[in-house]
């Protein structure tokens, strides 16, 4: 019996606690309103099984190479090319290699960290809720950027709210040490992360292609590369 146990556990993907208070509100409407109209019950069930779903959080197994660059969210490859980051980042004035991943409403919004490294910067900004495919929601919309140094240089995330999207939830710190594929945070619901790569990296992957947190190579560096980041952990 332990056995069946364990297969069912291991095949159930677990659910991240940041989606536990709006399961339990689902299944309280669901009663509510099934009490009031029995077609109602239906109704709020789909949606709460649809908040489950949102807020599953699977295992994911991340490459063991510091030269790889990972995706930071599960969706789609909405953009690649060079752009003026962010001013909050502090990485220049120079365009850098940027590439943007729009998750959906059915994309697994859990964030994962692209490179290892140490988190030296967290900035906040508030904005707009516009769409987040449009190219302009990386300047105008909500967002909260990182900046992680490692030893291929510095390399910025932004996650970025989006039409729906009305909550971006970062857990780590400045002076953090992170490796690659781990957690960091979460949009809900539907958004879009951004990646600012440092020069040298080498594209991995192409538009409209479909990214995996954790998982897929966005792109590469060569052999080497040195810095504050790299000194330290040598």
């Amino acid at each position: 019996m332990s056995t069946i146990v364990d297969s069912i556990r291991n095949s159930m993907v677990p659910i991240h606690k940041e989606g536990h208070r709006f399961i339990g509100i689902g299944l309280l409407l669901t009663l509510i309103f099934g009490a009031i109209w029995a077609p109602f019950f239906w109704v709020f069930l789909i949606l709460t099984l649809w908040v489950v779903y949102f807020f599953r959080d699977p295992p994911r197994v991340t490459p063991i190479d510091e030269r790889l660059v990972i995706s930071p969210a599960d969706g789609r490859i909405s953009a690649i090319g060079q752009v003026v980051p962010p001013p909050e980042l502090e990485l220049g004035t120079q365009p850098l290699e940027r590439i943007s991943v729009f998750m959906n409403v059915f994309n697994c919004h859990v964030n994962r960290l692209p490179m290892s490294g140490q988190i030296t910067r967290i900035a906040y900004t508030q904005g707009k809720f516009l769409n987040a495919e449009l190219d302009k929601a990386s300047e105008h919309n909500e967002r909260n950027g990182l900046v992680v140094n490692t030893r291929y240089g510095k390399v910025g995330v932004v996650q970025i709210a989006g039409l729906i999207a009305r909550r971006i939830v970062c857990w780590t710190k400045e002076g953090q040490d992170m490796t690659a594929g781990e957690r960091f945070g979460l949009i809900r619901f539907g958004s879009r992360l951004d990646v600012y790569l440092p020069h040298g990296a080498s594209i991995r992957v192409a538009l409209g292609q479909t990214a995996i947190a954790g998982e897929t190579v966005l792109a590469a560096f060569e052999e080497g590369g040195s810095n504050e980041f790299a000194a330290r952990v040598d």
